[in-house]
Order: C-alpha cells, then sequence, then structure tokens
C-alpha cells in the first residue's frame, strides 16, 4: 500500500503530458523581454511598442548579414538587462534563424559566454525556443534560460528568392520578411505572466511548392497543432483572450480558418496572426509579414505588455514555420510546414 501510494506521488509531482501537450507544473516564469526592429516595422502598427527601431537596414554595419546577427545580440542583451540580470546568471541561450547553417544566432552566441543550443524551426523558432527552455526549466534542470530568433529582409530574399539587385517585383500572393528579432529571458522564478502548456506540433505538408506563397504552405501545419492543442487540452478557440498565429499573412489566415472550420472549431474575433498585423496596408506588404522575427518582436513587446498589465489573462502562441531550403527548392520539393505553441498567461 505505501508503495502505491508513493508512485501516485511520485506521478502527481512529474509534468502532465497528453499526446502532443506538456502542462508544466513549475511554470516558468516570464522574468524579460526585448524587441528590436528595422525602420518598417516601426512604421507599423506596433512601432510604439518595440523596444529598439533601427535607424536603417545595415545597423551600421557593411553587411545585411552582419547587421542580422548585431540585432540578435542587441535582442538577446536586452532581454538580459530588462530582467534585472547579467550573461553569466543566463544557464542557456536556445535561439535559431533562417540563414544558412543558423549563423546568425550561432555567431551571436559566440559574442557571450553561455551554453548554447541552436535550433532550426524557421518561421516557428520562437515558439520552439519557449516550449524547449519550458520543458528543461520545469525539470529544474535549468533555473534560467534566454530564448531569441531574427530575422532580415535582405539576408532572407537573396538567399531563398532573387538577388535584390534585380528588384523583381514580387507575386501578389507574397510576404514581406519582417527585419526584426525578440528575446525572452525564463526563470523558475519570478513575477511576471507564465507559461503554462506547451503543444510540439508534426510535420505537415499538402504539396505547396511557391516560395511566393508561404501562408499557404504553413496553414495545414498550424491546423494539425491547434486541433491537437484544443484536443489535448480539452479548451476551444473561446477559451482564450487572444489566439496569435505567425506568420500565416492574409491568404495564410483566411485558409487556416477554414480548415478549423473544417474541424469543427470556429476562430473568432480573438484569433489574429502577425504577419498580418505587423505592416500598415499603405506600406504595401502585398499579403503581409513573415520570417522568425516577426511574431518574435510582436510576442516580445506588445503581447507581453498586455499580459503584465493583466489586459491579457490567457494567450494561445503560435509561431509558424516553413521547413524549406534553397537546395530542396531546385529539387522540385514541395514545402513542408510546422507549427509550435505555447499558452502564456498572466
Amino acid at each position: 500500500m505505501e508503495n502505491k501510494l508513493k508512485k501516485n506521488e511520485m506521478k502527481a509531482l512529474n509534468n502532465v503530458k497528453y499526446n502532443q501537450t506538456i502542462e508544466f507544473k513549475n511554470k516558468p516564469v516570464i522574468n524579460g523581454n526585448y524587441s528590436v526592429v528595422g525602420p518598417k516595422e516601426g512604421q507599423g502598427h506596433f512601432g510604439k511598442f518595440f523596444h529598439y527601431v533601427m535607424k536603417n537596414d545595415l545597423f551600421n554595419e557593411k553587411t545585411y548579414e552582419k547587421a542580422e546577427k548585431k540585432m540578435i545580440e542587441k535582442a538577446l542583451s536586452g532581454a538580459i538587462h530588462s530582467a534585472g540580470l547579467k550573461p553569466e546568471d543566463i544557464d542557456l541561450f536556445l535561439a535559431g534563424d533562417l540563414l544558412n547553417q543558423i549563423i546568425s544566432s550561432s555567431y551571436a552566441a559566440r559574442s557571450f559566454d553561455i551554453p548554447y543550443l541552436g535550433l532550426f524551426g524557421a518561421c516557428s523558432t520562437m515558439a520552439e525556443s519557449l516550449a524547449i527552455g519550458s520543458c528543461f526549466i520545469d525539470g529544474k534542470y535549468f533555473d534560467t534560460v534566454a530564448c531569441a530568433t531574427v530575422s532580415h529582409f535582405s539576408t532572407a530574399e537573396r538567399q531563398f528568392r532573387f538577388p535584390l539587385e534585380l528588384g523583381n517585383q514580387r507575386p501578389p500572393t507574397s510576404q514581406w520578411t519582417a527585419t526584426a528579432s525578440g528575446s525572452t529571458i525564463l526563470s523558475l522564478k519570478g513575477q511576471g505572466p507564465r507559461i503554462t502548456k506547451a503543444t510540439f506540433g508534426k510535420v505537415t505538408d499538402y504539396g505547396i511548392s511557391d516560395v511566393n506563397n508561404m501562408g499557404a504552405a504553413m496553414a495545414p501545419s498550424t491546423m494539425s497543432t491547434m486541433v491537437a492543442h484544443f484536443k489535448d487540452t480539452k479548451t476551444k478557440p473561446e477559451d482564450f483572450d487572444l489566439i496569435i498565429t505567425g506568420d500565416l499573412g492574409k491568404i495564410g489566415s483566411e485558409i487556416l480558418i477554414d480548415l478549423m472550420e473544417d474541424k469543427g472549431y470556429k476562430l473568432g474575433i480573438n484569433y489574429c496572426d502577425c504577419g498580418q498585423m505587423i505592416y500598415k496596408e499603405k506600406q504595401k506588404p502585398l499579403m503581409g509579414g513573415s520570417g522568425c522575427g516577426c511574431s518574435a518582436s510582436i510576442l516580445n513587446s506588445f503581447i507581453i505588455n498586455k499580459l503584465r498589465k493583466k489586459e491579457y489573462k490567457k494567450v494561445l502562441f503560435m509561431a509558424t514555420g516553413a521547413l524549406l531550403s534553397t537546395t530542396a527548392t531546385q529539387q522540385g520539393e514541395t514545402i513542408p510546414g510546422i507549427t509550435h505553441a505555447v499558452v502564456i498567461e498572466s
């Protein structure tokens, strides 16, 4: 009888795990956050919420790639400072980006004497890093974890699409890669919004091969993760103050709404997409924004600000990624999508 009680006690101490979702017992606290964006993003809807707006896309560097590395360095430094910490207080740094071999994140990690794990989830990296970081903290393997990601219009465009010098006309379905970075500090203790659950997504591919239609490629994976989260946690869309995806853009968001309705879930006015919102219509972003930094910068400015003020009490943050590469695209491969989700509560 005693052994049975001990087993039940141990089970109660562990995470509550569903099919794809983990509910954290030791809920990680968001102790610090910081956002860095380019001038175009600073002129968009969230301009007044971003912590730092660059004066130019080169960020006083010689190349756009060096500017991208500098952006994530500044975002990480800003988040550490906002948490009232020093770099040596960080136990682990989780980061990734869109460039080959995630060089922006890895070269930035070179500047900090912090253990580092490089992640590639494309534009889903912010949610991926938060979910993994939360697991480390919940298990009490680390006390403080830094999560970050970055993207830059000029580096992503010339890597995945066309040389910038050509000035190619953009197709109507295309999105504008955001020049932006965001970083979050997760801690075992502290005051502030907490990450209560995480849902890890599955790679989903509906056969889209157009690199200028990222929203259509990613929407099926978002539907898959969202349905899994609702089923695992026995929740529904109206249980959240905000359900926010990133970065499906206008077309992708409309596809997601249709896909969710087919699954029996109606997304209401509490659903929105970072890519659809980051720019103003007069900026002519076509279907909206994209890139790792799009959702990361909005999360680490506007959303966390609202959570701290308790204007939002429960947010489902879902970062979406297209797992393409230049090599696969040139071989005629279709574009797989991935979406990870975290629940953040004030």
